[in-house]
């Protein structure tokens, strides 16, 4: 049995620094990684989709280049050149994670790992054998896997996921798509671009359930708009293959429907891995979903046990899991007393335009009974939108009457993650609706519309 100050199990984005500042601190350090360095985030996430995104970009640019005076004659979707790039780009990012991973004080196992007692893990190595390790510090950064949801016929038929589909070199002619999140509706608008038919089939009654309505509905509308089919309030109760198609039988308002495609992309959510890690012979609880429970300090119900990251519930965002290993490294190390309790929880949805959304949405504030005002501007009101021609979506802020304090924003536009982030900032900084009234941005930046934004609070 090998002893170690530290085990992190998992190299996402929170237990990869992790690992290496314990080891700078001092730690003996050993990271367990079953797959690839770099976690969901670098391999199946944020980098590849990311990549593939900015590549559908590119193909509606040249699709419709007559808007922006330019003609563009017989173009075509290469898709496997396409993920060839990405996996140029995922390759790079996963090696950079790995050589992180490769300093003194730092043991790198790359295999599965199962507690065995309350600080013991067994790791079954990859390349034959296993390890027996145990610390008095464990880390757990496991994160999540699509869940698949139970439909009649489902395990009877090919389907793919947003991990298995980033794979796919052959474009489909039909991609129907199951769920209408985030990861949905940037699939479905990557792959209309790319030029499959797709259409969405979404359970709930809108799409981005947790979102404004006004919000959900610019966000429809401009799919729609690119030729996306989509059923809300909709229920999947039944997929078969025939010669030709998959069939999905759908029931939606009372009615029920068949929609055919070539392809099927199941993305209903994700569920977190933690049924390998044998939680049973430790004292770390979970709740009914499989999540691991944490205080506000990410500490497990087992003392001296922690999970960062997708694995413990809560936000599921790349950047939540940097921030848990600050919070962890801070007070353990630091000797300070940081919590999740007061921190922001930025997110951006990468279609094109963005969502980018920080703090409370109309529908939080109302059930929370706060007053606020809402400071909006269309995108076509933008001077910066208009030049470039990207004018769909809007801004939205809302704000505490009297004071002027911001208490969150939508803004669904061209850069709508950047400019979120400058109203981060101005939240965490205390800045008001008059100040950004008043500031002055560099013309012409989509940032100088935030003036117009606030003086619509005065109309």
């Amino acid at each position: 049995m090998q002893h170690f100050d530290a085990i992190i199990i998992g190299s996402g984005q929170g237990g990869t620094p992790l690992a290496r500042k314990l080891a700078q601190a001092g730690w003996n350090t050993a990271l367990v990684e079953k797959r690839w360095a770099g976690g969901t985030c670098i391999n199946d996430g944020c980098t590849p989709t990311k990549t593939m995104v900015a590549s559908a970009r590119v193909a509606y640019e040249a699709a419709n280049s007559d808007r922006w005076g330019v003609r563009v004659d017989g173009y075509a979707t290469n898709l496997e050149a396409v993920v060839e790039r990405k996996n140029k780009i995922v390759s790079g990012f996963r090696a950079g994670n790995e050589k992180r991973l490769q300093g003194e004080r730092q043991t790198l196992f790359y295999g599965e790992a199962s507690f065995t007692g309350r600080k013991t893990l067994h790791v079954a190595l990859n390349n034959g054998g296993s390890e027996l390790i145990t610390a008095e510090h464990i880390f757990i950064d496991t994160g999540s896997w699509p869940r698949i949801p139970d439909i009649p016929g489902l395990s009877n038929i090919p389907w793919f996921t947003s991990t298995t589909l980033l794979d796919l070199t052959t474009l489909p002619s039909h991609l129907l798509i199951l769920g209408g999140s985030y990861i949905a509706l940037e699939f479905g608008q990557m792959f209309r671009r790319f030029g499959s038919e797709v259409t969405i089939i979404e359970r709930a009654p809108q799409l981005l359930s947790r979102e404004d309505d006004d919000v959900t509905t610019a966000i429809r509308k401009m799919l729609e708009g690119e030729g996306i089919g989509i059923f809300t309030g909709a229920e999947a109760q039944q997929v078969e293959q025939t010669s030709r198609h998959i069939v999905l039988t759908i029931g939606t308002g009372g009615q029920t429907h068949t929609v055919e495609g070539s392809h099927l992309l199941v993305a209903t959510g994700r569920a977190p891995q933690t049924a390998a890690l044998r939680l049973e012979q430790t004292g770390v609880k979970t709740d009914a979903h499989g999540y691991i429970i944490v205080n506000d300090r990410l500490e497990t119900s087992e003392p001296g046990i922690y999970a960062l990251g997708d694995v413990k519930g809560g936000p599921a965002f790349t950047h939540i899991a940097y921030h848990d290993h600050l919070i962890v490294y801070k007070n353990l190390i630091e000797k300070a007393n940081i919590t999740t309790a007061e921190r922001q929880v930025p997110y951006c949805m990468f279609t094109d335009p963005q969502l980018g959304r920080i703090g409370l949405s109309e529908k939080e504030a109302t059930q929370q009974g706060l007053r606020y005002q809402v400071a909006s501007l269309p995108m076509n009101n933008v001077a910066r939108a208009i030049e470039t021609g990207n004018t769909e979506g809007f801004m939205k802020v809302l704000i505490a009457p009297g004071s002027g304090k911001i208490l969150g924003a939508a803004i669904f536009g061209a850069e709508g993650g950047e400019l979120m982030s400058l109203l981060q900032m101005a939240m965490l900084g205390g800045i008001t609706a008059q100040q950004m009234k008043e500031m002055v941005f560099a013309h012409p930046l989509y940032a100088e519309a935030l003036n117009n934004l606030f003086l619509s609070l005065d109309k």
